[in-house]
């Protein structure tokens, strides 16, 4: 008997997963249909290639220009309106693997942010010459442009499998795959 399996989106189910461990149905729906202001869901998934003239993303904290950033592409997993099609790339992320900073550049604005010391990860063995970078990172963000600017002070929870890719492929690169949870800081007039 041939059975049937429904193709569930990974915005369904990081969506989903993530509305039912909310506490209360109004911050399921506040967070569920979350904007700049509340929780967002980005997947950054490709090939990392050098940058050698950044944009200037209008961040004091980044020098996209001075030869220590690599870029890869971000899509869309939840918290962005009018940004429906997961599987769309919708903006640009900057990272120096030889330093501690990053940034985001996707409609709406920018925002930079700082990895924490202390992460959860491990390598892996990739079983045809090459490794995986598996685990978490935490990042603070240090500042934010355009409508993410309730960002500043907040918080990313990256859940990432980094592939460091065999050199004998023809690619010698690096292919990303992380979820990157970010939360919006805490402005003073708000409770906690």
């Amino acid at each position: 008997m041939k059975r049937d399996h429904a193709v569930l989106s990974r915005r369904t189910v990081l969506g989903g997963a993530l509305v039912a461990l909310l506490p209360l149905p109004e911050q399921a729906m506040a967070h569920g249909n979350a904007g700049p202001e509340g929780l967002l869901v980005l997947l950054l998934k490709g090939l990392y290639s050098p940058v050698v003239t950044g944009p200037d993303l209008g961040l004091s904290t980044v020098n996209l220009s001075d030869g220590s950033y690599s870029t890869t592409k971000i899509y869309p997993v939840l918290g962005l309106r009018g940004h429906p099609d997961e599987n769309v790339a919708l903006g640009d992320f900057y990272v120096q693997f030889d330093g501690d900073l990053c940034a985001y550049n996707i409609p709406g604005g920018t925002f930079s942010m700082r990895f924490s010391p202390v992460n959860d990860t491990a390598f892996v063995d990739d079983g045809f010459g090459g490794r995986y970078l598996v685990g978490t990172f935490d990042l603070t963000v240090l500042e934010a442009t355009g409508s993410f600017r309730s960002l500043v002070g907040g918080h990313n929870h990256m859940v990432d499998k980094l592939h460091f890719l065999p050199p004998g492929d023809g690619s010698g690169g690096i292919d990303e795959y992380c979820f990157c949870f970010i939360t919006r800081g805490h402005s003073d007039d708000e409770d906690d």
